[in-house]
């Protein structure tokens, strides 16, 4: 049988690092219980000792969550550990989570002490923490870079002191997988009491190493991994949550499951990069926009004909509602088949052909393909289906701010005011208030345009229409215009059959 591999989220503590990512308590409440949800073992809720918001979220936290035990930071400072326990009053199961740098950098450079001084300090914190908490973590910061014998006797040390995990951070992301998983196998080898203590990973991405270093420390006798959703964090960020679960129940001989409920993972990622602020690159592993869309035709082929062939991951396990099949000049006929079907056009043989035919020529000419264009390329006009050509855009402030659309939709014309907390906001509703959506607006996002470009923002906008995501996108000099461009080209990726209702 597998071990329990424990799962120690430290999103909340080292992803909140990131500048810009900042969250209140309340937001880190809604994230804590997101994370119990998911099925953590343990959520590091901060460092309390920094600042007064960083206890009182560690208590809050604490009074919040029932299931996971609730981890607090500390130097190897006294009045820290103190600040510790204080913040994890509350705790139904309470951990100090204290260390100290172990590498010749730190000792030498940052410290300015020496190894026997080192050792003391280290075994003097964790038996100062055994005072509050039994479940006492020792952090050897920057093992990654520790000379093997010293590390191997502090981390004896602290286990004799009482620690219960030792936690073997790569804090500066430097390591090799291999070199990494050599430093378990020497600890596992050469501490005499490892076997009264878990031994954690805790991997940076400085070289984009974090997820395997995390999966070779495993491999080596790892039964803890210390991670974070959506792999953010200190510079590069951290160990990626969702790719070191996914990892293991992908591959059956790595000798651990965890209790992680895997279907959640995406919704998860999805609350965090809302709340921080802090969008998903689209090629991310398991969360990203692509991790599951395919738009080479030999690809789109072999999906369609059975999924296994170019995923190794049933979306459904994550949390996304299906793979997507993207339409560009590089899709193939099945793919083109496919969106037909779902647009109630069926179409084989010759007739297949013809339209593929003028859609390769439609797709060199445009980046993004949608079901107007497929429609008009098969002969069924705007007049038999629900697309919304948006005509014009209005708005104005006299004490409140009011906007006014013009929609075409088929070939009617339809117009409506609203007014709202600013100008995007009106414009949204206005538009609502012709075209009826069955939607949730999950994300929206406005970037700036670089120096020299005509265009000074693109929007991008997220729908989510009966658990399915539909994706709008725009670039204009005119803000508003743009988030109401992009609000009407996401309406008109839902397919026919389930579109909105017009009013």
């Amino acid at each position: 049988m597998s071990e329990k591999l424990w799962i120690f989220d430290t999103t909340l503590r080292d992803g909140e690092q990131v500048p810009g990512c900042q969250l209140n308590t309340q937001e880190k409440i809604v994230v804590a219980k997101a994370l119990e949800a998911l099925g953590v073992d343990i959520i590091e809720a901060g460092f309390p000792i920094s600042s007064p918001g960083d206890f009182n979220s560690v208590v809050e936290i604490s009074k919040a969550v029932s299931d996971p035990i609730i981890c607090a930071l500390s130097r190897a400072v006294e009045k820290d550990i103190e600040v510790a326990a204080a913040a994890l009053k509350y705790a139904k199961k309470g951990r100090i989570h204290t260390g100290i740098g172990v590498s010749p950098y730190h000792i030498q450079y940052k410290l300015r002490s020496t190894p026997e001084n080192i050792i003391e300090r280290g075994v003097k914190a964790v038996k100062f923490a055994k005072r509050f908490v039994e479940d006492v973590e020792f952090y050897a910061e920057d093992a990654g870079r520790a000379e093997l014998p010293f590390l191997a006797r502090i981390i004896e040390e602290a286990i004799k002191a009482g620690a219960t995990v030792v936690n073997i951070p790569d804090t500066t992301g430097y390591c090799l997988p291999e070199q990494y998983g050599a430093i378990i196998r020497y600890l596992k080898e050469n501490v005499s009491n490892i076997d009264k203590a878990i031994i954690s990973t805790h991997c940076h991405n400085d070289l984009g190493m974090a997820t395997a270093n995390t999966i070779s420390g495993i491999q080596n006798g790892a039964r803890q991994a210390e991670l974070t959703i959506n792999g953010i964090g200190e510079r590069a960020g951290n160990t990626s949550l969702e790719e070191v679960v996914m990892a293991i129940k992908c591959h059956q001989s790595i000798p651990v499951h965890t209790d992680i409920k895997t279907e959640k993972i995406y919704g998860t990622s999805r609350l965090i990069s809302k709340l921080m602020n802090m969008p998903v690159q689209p090629n991310k592993a398991i969360v990203g926009r692509n991790a599951f869309a395919h738009s080479s035709g030999i690809h789109q082929d072999g999906v369609l004909k059975h999924r296994e062939n170019y995923e190794i991951i049933d979306p459904k396990e994550v949390g996304v509602h299906e793979s997507s099949i993207v339409l560009t000049a590089r899709s193939g006929r099945a793919a083109l088949k496919h969106h037909l079907d779902n647009l109630g056009v069926e179409l084989e043989g010759e007739d297949l052909n013809k339209v593929y035919e003028d859609f390769l020529v439609l797709a060199d000419s445009k980046r993004d393909i949608g079901p107007k264009d497929l429609l008009e390329l098969v002969g069924k006009y705007m007049d038999e289906s629900s697309f919304i050509e948006l005509k014009e855009v209005s708005y104005q402030s006299n004490g409140s701010i009011k906007a006014h659309v013009k929609l075409k939709i088929g070939d009617k014309p339809y117009e409506a005011s609203s007014t709202g907390n600013g100008p995007v906001d009106a414009v949204l509703k206005a538009i609502e208030k012709i075209v009826k959506p069955h939607y949730v607006l999950e994300e929206f996002l406005i970037q700036a345009m670089t120096a020299g470009s005509d265009d000074v923002a693109k929007v991008h906008m997220r729908l989510i229409q009966g658990e399915k995501p539909y994706y709008g996108f725009a670039s204009n000099s005119d803000i508003v215009l743009a988030s109401a461009q992009a609000f009407v080209d996401a309406l008109n990726k839902i397919p026919v059959k389930d579109k909105v209702t017009i009013d």
